[in-house]
C-alpha cells in the first residue's frame, strides 16, 4: 500500500488533444498536400510508409478524435513547407518530420492497424511502379 505522499498516476487527458477547430484545420492542410509530399519525398525519406499509415489511420473514422488529432498535427508539420530544420538541408532535412511523427504514431499505436500498415505498402508500390517514378 502506497503511502499519503506517494504519487498517483495520472491517466492522459487525451480529450484535451482534441481541439477540434485545430484538428479541422490540420486535416484540411494535409489532405492538400499530403500525397503531393509524400510522392516528391517518395525514397528520399525512411519513414514514407509510416507517413502513409498515418495518413490512412488519420483518415479512418473508426480512429477517436485524440489520435486524429494527434496524426493529422503531426502530418500537417511534415506538409507545411516551413518547419524548424529546413527539408533541403541533406542529411538533416527530415529529421524533424522523423521525430514528430515517430512520437505520434508511438502515441497512436494502438490504432494504427494492420489494414492501415497495408494500404500504406500498396500504395508505395503502386507509386513505385508508376512510370517516372
Amino acid at each position: 500500500m502506497a503511502g499519503p505522499l506517494a504519487k498517483r498516476p495520472r491517466r492522459p487527458n487525451l480529450s484535451a488533444m482534441s481541439d477540434v477547430p485545430q484538428l479541422v484545420r490540420n486535416e484540411a492542410r494535409v489532405r492538400a498536400g499530403f500525397w503531393q509530399k509524400a510522392r516528391r519525398t517518395l525514397g528520399r525519406v525512411p519513414f514514407s510508409e509510416d507517413a502513409v499509415a498515418a495518413f490512412y489511420c488519420a483518415s479512418d473514422s473508426a480512429t477517436p478524435l485524440a489520435v486524429r488529432a494527434t496524426l493529422f498535427g503531426a502530418l500537417a508539420y511534415f506538409v507545411l513547407p516551413i518547419d524548424a530544420i529546413p527539408d533541403f538541408i541533406p542529411g538533416l532535412g527530415f529529421t524533424d518530420d522523423a521525430a514528430l511523427l515517430i512520437g505520434a504514431l508511438t502515441a497512436a499505436q494502438m490504432h494504427v492497424t494492420k489494414a492501415h500498415r497495408q494500404q500504406a505498402r500498396d500504395w508505395l508500390l503502386k507509386e513505385q511502379a508508376a512510370p517516372g517514378a
